[in-house]
């Protein structure tokens, strides 16, 4: 458990759901995680939700506006990754093969973003913190504990977000394959694995993962709730158990219960 006051450049910062339905989405995850929730107006009657464990922001919630659904952008939850400047970072990206589909802009006065889609195609964010930094609880039931790369070109991925925010890489053995750990300094940043061959057309992304203290039972509750299992609950060892889940919308995510 930990309650961050900073995030260095590099970090994992924040997770933001767009969704078709937001009053739907915040029923279905106050239910399964606890989440306490707070709007806020943004303007044109519009409103961001605050997701919240213990009053300490977890991650944010939206109503996805025509044109992105006019456009076929599904429901889905993007990673925010924090750097000291968003429009150098844009640019750097660009150069290193990004497609930067959202060029920078300020989000009022709580900081300024950038929207960019790496060299196979999976979307993130860069986020410039000013009043709002980031989360302010992570690792914890309920909190973001965990983002994942799922590719199917890991060579170009590990160049690409190696020079982006300076990751190295440590490579580690697991039962489905190589699985790479981004490391952030001395920290854990990510991970990355290849896309398995039962995924089809699936495209690569970035998956969050909350933790949970009942793998098997956060399932029951989510499937009660009109949601879908894509991956049953496994084990990785000296990981911990987790499963993927999708929200009765579209919007696909991980759980991860650590062992003990």
């Amino acid at each position: 458990m930990s309650e961050p006051s900073q995030f260095v450049p590099g970090t994992f910062c924040w997770v933001e759901l767009g969704t078709s339905d937001q009053a739907a989405a915040k029923q279905f995850y106050s239910q399964l995680f606890g989440w306490e929730t707070s709007d806020s107006p943004i303007g044109d009657g519009q409103t961001y939700t605050m997701l919240r464990v213990r009053g300490k922001d977890t991650g944010g919630l939206y109503q996805q506006d025509p044109r992105q659904r006019g456009q076929g952008v599904p429901s889905h939850w993007l990673s925010y990754v924090s750097v000291e400047n968003a429009d150098d970072a844009a640019r750097k990206a660009a150069s290193l093969g990004g497609t930067v589909i959202a060029t920078p802009f300020d989000v009022m006065d709580v900081g300024r973003m950038a929207v960019v889609n790496d060299p196979s195609g999976a979307t993130f964010a860069l986020w410039q913190g000013r009043r709002h930094k980031g989360y302010g609880v992570v690792g914890e039931p309920g909190a973001v504990c965990w983002n994942e790369l799922l590719t199917r070109e890991t060579g170009p991925a590990t160049h690409f977000y190696t020079n982006l925010f300076g990751w190295r890489t440590e490579v580690m053995s697991m039962p489905s394959g190589p699985y790479t750990l981004f490391i952030n300094r001395d920290t854990q940043a990510a991970g990355m694995m290849k896309m398995p061959s039962y995924a089809g057309g699936v495209p690569p992304h970035w998956l969050v993962y909350f933790c949970i203290d009942n793998c098997d039972g956060r399932v029951a509750v989510a499937r009660q709730l009109g949601g879908n299992t894509l991956v049953p609950p496994t084990d990785v060892p000296g990981v911990g158990r987790f499963a993927v889940l999708q929200d009765p919308q579209g919007a696909v995510f991980g759980i991860l219960q650590s062992p003990g």
